[in-house]
């Protein structure tokens, strides 16, 4: 199976099922000198992690993860930082009725067509149990973009679960509020309301889809590239590989559908001056656009005003209300009902798994366009005495096997 591979220089590379023995990812491309531990990773994971509330799966993983290389002392070293995540409460009979009569609107049908066979336990690679080694990678992102230079900041919160939507809130509204509840709202009261209608459509047997809001500050003017790698475009790549994801939308997003050629387009101003945006990343006297309807995104390369966009989710199609589907073994009609231990809505736990992967795209093209360096955090090229560099062991030369003395400048 291709397409587990996520970036340019900045890469993830993940495996692992949803019933399977653990979940893994390796990392390739994070500079040395970075301070990190497994500590930094596990907090993002907590944020991710199932069972948090009763809204949430009650499968119990507690979503440990061991770093096994790429780190010396409490620094990265610049080599790959290799990741494991074990499975501890996999519980695959439920899902027996539907080896050979696929669940309606999941992969089963479409994995098996395409490979001929497939892992059958939780949907295998195709859960969305998967974006936990997307959330660990994040996590080194977060780390990286943190320690350097630059105050690059990312947030998102769930702005609509089904048909109910929260009024617009600030970044900073965001930072405060969206941790304070369960749906990961910023508008506590409208998360209140999201509360009720996802608690009765899970008495209902039912589920609903949604969508989160984000918004990234601090992004330097000048990274990206027109076309296929422009910044759009790999965010919509990113945002879109989230499983259950429908649309991905930046700026005035849809809405741009009915918007004139002149009403939309922004004159430009200096920064520094009265009519100038706020929370531009340029110096005063730069040119900016007097508005930011375009999302921070100009021909696909950014402009130094914050990134906002929206990615939305359909429902979760495992739901105990009853459905059909057909059996090619038998050749036989069911009834479907899929009981087990799945999230009845999406976007609360996919906050953490958005900010993640904006986090990974940003710092990969921040990599690419040389403001972070690719070898090190510091950027000293060819300087090996460094506060990270491990300190020689104080080994008694005349306990050790091999050993290096002092030359006599006599001798």
């Amino acid at each position: 199976m291709n397409g587990n591979e996520f970036g340019r220089l900045f890469r993830l590379s993940t495996y692992g099922e949803s019933h399977g023995p653990g979940m893994g990812c390796v990392v390739s491309g994070c500079p040395a000198g970075v301070q990190l531990d497994e500590e930094t990773i596990q907090r993002e994971l907590d944020r991710r992690k199932p069972g948090q509330s009763m809204i949430t799966t009650s499968r119990g993983e507690p979503d440990e993860v061991t770093i096994n290389s790429g780190l010396q002392n409490g620094y990265t070293t610049g080599t790959p930082v290799g990741m494991t995540i074990q499975n501890k409460d996999a519980k695959s009979g439920k899902y027996e009725p539907f080896v050979t009569a696929p669940r309606p609107s999941h992969g089963d049908y479409t994995y098996s067509a395409k490979f001929g066979t497939r892992n059958w336990g939780g949907g295998g690679r195709s859960s969305a149990r998967e974006t936990v080694n997307w959330v660990a990678a994040g996590a080194i992102a977060g780390a990286v973009l943190d320690q350097s230079t630059h105050d690059v900041q990312v947030k998102a919160h769930v702005n609509r679960i089904g048909d109910i939507e929260a009024p617009e809130v600030s970044f900073e509204e965001m930072v405060d509020h969206a941790e304070e509840n369960e749906v990961r709202c910023a508008h506590p009261e409208t998360a209140a309301r999201m509360r009720e209608a996802i608690d009765q459509y899970q008495q209902e047997g039912d589920s609903i889809g949604g969508a989160v809001e984000f918004e990234i500050r601090g992004v330097p003017r000048g990274l990206g590239a027109p076309r296929f790698d422009s910044v759009p475009a790999r965010l919509g790549r990113a945002m879109m590989a989230i499983p259950a994801t429908t649309a991905f939308e930046f700026g005035l997003g849809r809405e741009a559908a009915a918007w004139r050629g002149h009403d939309r387009n922004e004159n430009w101003t200096l920064a520094g001056r009265e009519d100038a945006p706020e929370n531009v990343a340029a110096a005063e006297g730069d040119p900016v656009p007097v508005g930011n309807d375009h999302g921070g995104l100009q021909g696909g390369i950014t402009t130094g005003e914050p990134i906002y966009g929206e990615v939305t989710w359909h429902a979760p199609t495992s739901i105990p209300k009853e459905q059909r589907t057909v059996d090619w073994e038998t050749g036989d009609e069911k009834t479907a009902r899929v009981v087990g231990r799945h999230d009845p809505s999406l976007p609360p736990r996919a906050v953490p798994v958005v900010e993640a992967m904006l986090r990974v795209t940003v710092l990969d093209f921040m990599l690419l366009g040389g403001r972070i360096h690719p070898d090190r955090l510091d950027g000293r090229s060819g300087e090996y005495d460094t506060d990270y560099h491990p300190s020689s062991p104080r080994t008694d030369p005349d306990e050790a096997a091999s050993s290096a003395r002092p030359v006599d400048p006599d001798d």
